[in-house]
């Protein structure tokens, strides 16, 4: 059984302003908390994925190679935790496309190539798409109130996650719990 944990970037793991697409490597910001929550997911077994979003290529903000320096700054911030994998959307949401959170495809890519058991696996947004991504997948999805969270909340109140967290590591801790692993 291969555990995974799919992870939203921005307003999850990384700092979002509202309206402003990143596409600027150094102004990535990690949360305080998802070093710690990274990390207790990895000591746990998971294998963790970035699956994102990338609207602002599809509108022409910016490009993918942008993207990609985004992401390698990011992964050298949260060195030593490893991402297994980074995929992205690089579609705007007009474009109707099927790889657009939250259409399952990024994630059944994921659990194809990776043997993930969707069961024993999560899902942590900020977004309604993220929550309806992680249970198109078949698995459980956490709510982080770090960024869009709340407004999802009260915008979709027919949205029903897990959990819903303050911060990342308090997602990591319900899921290490919820998977009957050590704290």
């Amino acid at each position: 059984m291969i555990k995974a944990v799919f992870l939203d970037r921005d307003g999850t793991i990384i700092e979002e302003k509202p309206g402003v697409y990143l596409s600027d490597p150094e102004k990535v910001r990690l949360y305080k908390s998802t070093l710690p929550a990274l990390r207790l997911l990895k000591q746990n077994g998971f294998k963790l994925f970035l699956v994102s979003n990338q609207s602002g290529i599809g509108r022409g903000y910016f490009t993918e190679k942008e993207v990609n320096r985004v992401h390698a700054r990011l992964k050298q911030l949260l060195r030593p935790v490893r991402l297994e994998e980074i995929v992205f959307c690089p579609h705007a949401p007009e474009d109707n496309c099927s790889c657009r959170k939250p259409h399952p495809q990024m994630g059944n890519y994921l659990i194809q190539k990776y043997h993930i058991t969707p069961s024993a696996s999560y899902m942590i947004g900020d977004k309604k798409a993220d929550v309806e991504f992680g249970h198109a997948l078949g698995c459980k999805s956490i709510l982080v109130t770090t960024a869009n969270g709340k407004k999802h909340l009260q915008k979709y109140p027919q949205l029903q996650p897990e959990k819903v967290a303050n911060n990342l590591l308090n997602a990591a801790r319900f899921i290490v719990k919820d998977s009957g692993e050590n704290v």
